[in-house]
């Protein structure tokens, strides 16, 4: 039996390609059970990555150079379920920064080309730092060069980190590069700190962290319909990321393909004395129905603070001003936070 069968999950090998098979731009995802052979020999990169922050697409710029100059492909290997998940069950609700899916999205979007996606257990978590260098990194991919973050540990209780990764390449036959920090207006870039300044409100910052807009995304279902009833149409948004704290944001909203300006409230709406956190946009000059449709929302800016105001007439009275204020914002960004094309592969 081979050593990989002893963790669950991994599910059935990717079949090998055809030899005629279309070569495709698409970036590929990889199992333990099968690696194809023009991914051995790979510049590798390890991490959870949650956020593709500006650290991230540091480390991936890098893989990716490194694998032209290579001739070879570009792999980033992650876990999933995000190991804090499996290891802290009891931290909930545990705040993601980007979902499975948004991740391998974005990582393609950089120019990565192939994904090995490892599900992660208790039982991978007792995996030893040998045994994962040994069957994964060296007998799986056979790896040319590997690049880690300046902070990253891995194995069973942190055995393994840079220092023994070198030590590992040095006796197997790999090189091993250890990136620095990013810093962004001397602040380290770190998915921990993106993920608390969501949580403070402080959208604007961010952004500046993770390179573009925070966004969230779900379905759109009916709540109260009490900003219909005050002229003000909204949608109330389900969403599972983190979500930013009680205020008032201006945002730029994704519906079928198309962008949108708005403002968002996220709270509890008190002047109705509603006891559930809502999200709920009004988009600007919109004319349509969007119930049951996904709506993606880009966090823009922060207008205020939520409040309770003496009646219906005067939260009337404030949207209105702050969808003034959200306009004003609004001239200074795109009309349209297209998500960008995946870079050049030619080598």
């Amino acid at each position: 039996m081979l050593w990989y069968n002893h963790f669950p999950g991994y599910g059935r090998p990717e079949s090998p390609p055809l030899e005629d098979e279309e070569v495709r731009l698409d970036m590929r995802i990889l199992s333990l059970e099968y690696v194809p052979s023009d991914f051995r020999g790979s510049v590798v990169t390890i991490g959870n990555f949650d956020g593709i922050h500006l650290g991230h697409r540091d480390l991936f710029r890098k893989v990716i150079g490194e694998a032209r100059k290579r001739r070879t492909k570009s792999v980033v290997i992650t876990f999933d379920p995000h190991p804090q998940k499996v290891l802290r069950p009891e931290n909930r609700p545990f705040f993601l920064l980007t979902p499975l899916d948004e991740k391998v999205r974005l990582m393609e979007d950089r120019g990565i080309d192939g994904l090995l996606l490892i599900p992660f257990t208790m039982e991978f978590a007792r995996t030893r730092a040998a045994e994962f260098v040994e069957r994964v990194l060296w007998e799986r991919l056979q790896l040319g060069k590997l690049f880690v973050g300046y902070d990253y540990a891995f194995g069973k209780n942190k055995e393994g980190n840079a220092r023994y990764l070198k030590e590992c390449g040095h006796q197997l036959g790999f090189e091993v590069e250890e990136i620095g920090a990013v810093e962004v207006g001397g602040i380290i870039v770190s998915s921990t700190k993106i993920r608390l300044s969501i949580l403070d409100g402080d959208v604007k910052l961010a952004a500046k962290l993770l390179g573009r807009p925070y966004n969230i995304y779900g379905n759109v279902v009916k709540g109260y319909r009490r900003g219909t009833d005050i002229g003000i149409p909204t949608a109330n948004i389900q969403s599972e990321k983190v979500i930013p704290a009680p205020g008032v944001y201006v945002i730029l909203a994704r519906v079928e393909g198309k962008d949108h300006q708005g403002v968002l409230n996220i709270g509890y709406n008190p002047t109705f004395g509603n006891n559930e956190l809502s999200i709920e946009v009004h988009l600007l000059d919109f004319k349509g129905d969007i119930y049951g449709k996904t709506v993606e929302l880009f966090f823009i800016d922060r207008l205020r603070d939520e409040r309770r105001f003496e009646s219906p007439a005067k939260l009337k009275e404030q949207i209105g001003r702050d969808i003034e204020r959200a306009r004003s914002i609004l001239r200074d960004v795109p009309a349209s936070l297209s998500t960008p094309a995946p870079p050049s592969r030619e080598s």
